[in-house]
């Protein structure tokens, strides 16, 4: 069935719907643990922040590496078939991660089999985002590329606030290994939603080095990766801050960093292809570096809540805004190898942050991994503003 024909008689915002609840259930797979294994990690004799944070990261160097692939089988194969490969990697991780559950294991076996499921874990994600990209642009058309990307945003990041919290809820009861017993059945949930949605057509072109891609999209993916910094430091460390300062609801923050970045995609989805992606991408950086800062200098629980309210609404819609730019900046045929290599550049942040931000807290104290978050999301800003002020310098007078 072409594209064309699903969109009258089916309905391509039904679709996109279905596509983004599958993706919204799956995606637990990913939320569900994000909190916990720092958590569980740090009961571990001789495991610190750095260890943990690794974990937590390792899953987005996977990802990274396989952005390429993912975006040469959306476009050679279409988005359908690439999303439904990554849900069942996801599956896949989730049982073998289950193994790291076991207490009978030694602690060194129970850490490698967790790091060989999280790696697992960041190709499905690879896979599942681009070929969710690919497919829902495909049946919505290319003037509705930032509806797309917002929609699937909005279901990873509202799996993400409600993830966080009933993940800790359920290792503080059952332990690790049930944790990630129920991240491997939900994506089955979402595989049987996706199961008879239609493909989209892929589009026939040559296809250039994946470099020259990342070369024409960099300082897009540069602004992205500064602005990822500061999410990966709010999933991997607001809650062990609350507990380390002894606060109430240390899962709270991401509930409230997730309902705000869920209520941005929502609420200003449509922007990006109304008013341009650099100008939303600009605003909303700024709303990023001012949660961050907020984290970083919060005395009290409610301030750093708010400080993840802000940080939420900010980071909501600069992958969108900057997405949108980046679909317009290559042919079609190359769309998803582009959003592939646009992704990896967020990817590099997420990984690269739990580490590092883990050997900064060791040190420092985990204030300062959120001082460094709002001064990427300052420097994204000034990107975006150099940016936009070239545009403008091209236009004529």
């Amino acid at each position: 069935m072409c594209a064309s024909h699903v969109k009258s008689d089916t309905g391509p915002l039904g679709l996109l719907g279905r596509l983004a609840i599958a993706l919204f259930l799956s995606y637990m797979a990913v939320a569900l643990p994000l909190a916990a294994i720092p958590v569980a990690i740090l009961h571990w004799p001789g495991y610190g922040n750095g260890l943990a944070g690794l974990a937590v990261g390792i899953a987005f160097f996977s990802t990274i590496l396989s952005r390429n692939h993912a975006g040469a089988f959306a476009d050679t194969r279409g988005g359908r078939p690439c999303m439904r490969a990554g849900l069942a990697l996801y599956v896949a991780a989730s049982l073998i991660c289950v193994l790291a559950g076991m207490a009978s294991l030694p602690n060194g076996a129970r850490y490698a089999i967790l790091i060989a499921g999280r790696l697992l874990l960041g190709i499905g994600e690879s896979l599942t985002i681009v070929g969710m990209l690919g497919w829902g642009i495909g049946l919505m058309g290319q003037q509705r590329a930032g509806r797309v990307l917002a929609w699937t945003g909005a279901a990873m990041y509202g799996a993400f606030a409600v993830g966080g919290p009933i993940g800790l809820a359920i290792y503080e009861h059952w332990g690790l290994g049930a944790l990630m017993l129920v991240s491997a059945l939900l994506p089955l949930l979402g595989l049987g939603l996706v199961r008879d949605v239609p493909p989209s057509q892929p589009h026939a072109g040559g296809r250039p080095p994946f470099w020259r891609i990342l070369g024409t999209i960099r300082w897009q993916g540069i602004a992205v990766a500064l602005q990822g910094v500061g999410f990966a430091a709010l999933g991997a460390f607001l809650p062990l801050r609350f507990l380390h300062a002894h606060w109430p609801y240390a899962g709270l923050g991401l509930t409230c960093f997730g309902v705000a970045f869920v209520a941005g995609r929502v609420a200003c989805g449509h922007l990006p292809d109304r008013i341009g992606g650099l100008k939303v991408a600009l605003f909303s950086l700024l709303i990023e570096a001012a949660g961050q800062y907020l984290l970083w200098g919060a005395s009290t629980p409610l301030l750093a809540l708010g400080g993840a309210v802000l940080t939420g609404a900010g980071c909501s819609m600069v992958y969108p805004s900057l997405g949108v730019e980046v679909v317009h900046l290559v042919a079609p045929h190359m769309r998803g190898t582009a959003l592939g290599g646009f992704a990896a550049f967020q990817d590099l942040a997420y990984g690269a942050t739990g580490p590092l931000a883990g050997l900064l807290a060791d040190r420092y104290g985990y204030g300062i991994v959120f001082l460094v978050g709002g001064l990427c999301a300052t420097g994204a800003a000034i990107i975006i503003l150099a940016l936009l002020n070239a545009r403008d310098g091209r236009k004529p007078a």
